[in-house]
């Protein structure tokens, strides 16, 4: 009975320590001070502002030299970056905003449908100021928030009551 109460006692201490995980796959971001990145102009969420942004489409480019580095190894989700404007962004002749207008930006974790963990780093510029002047905005390295390769849902009717 002794031998088959010490055999009980090691299979459940096998089964009391702890499990190892393997860590997340996610691709890490990486992108040092002076790197000068595109980044894509998003839909506004109050595109009746009256501010000049409002005029430019979605899908704008807008290249910024970043001023902080970032790097998602050590920075956590949600870290800030600065940057500042390359290129004026100009519509119909008249510059909307003026090269070396600050840029404030996140490094965010989004929610992934096509990666395998399930999560993917995407660096957010979420504001601006030209002249004195801030504006609230949404811009993203990818031209769309959609995940690279995944469809649209077509064809879906509206639910009826």
């Amino acid at each position: 009975m002794p031998r088959f109460l010490v055999a009980v006692l090691y299979f459940l201490s096998l089964l009391s320590s702890p499990a190892r995980a393997h860590s997340p796959s996610i691709t890490p971001v990486r992108v040092a001070a002076g790197t000068v990145l595109q980044f894509h102009l998003q839909t506004r969420l109050h595109p009746t502002s009256g501010d000049a942004l409002d005029a430019l489409p979605k899908g704008t480019v807008m290249q910024v030299r970043m001023l902080d580095s970032i790097d998602s190894a050590v920075d956590h989700d949600g870290a800030e970056f600065h940057a500042s404007v390359m290129l004026p962004l100009v519509l119909g002749g008249q510059i909307i905003v003026h090269s070396e207008a600050e840029v404030r930006g996140l490094l965010v974790l989004l929610r992934s449908r096509n990666h395998p963990e399930g999560f993917r780093y995407e660096l957010l510029v979420t504001g601006l100021t030209d002249h004195g002047k801030s504006y609230d905005l949404t811009a993203s390295l990818n031209p769309s928030f959609v995940d690279p390769g995944a469809q649209p849902m077509t064809g879906l009717k509206p639910a009826t009551r």
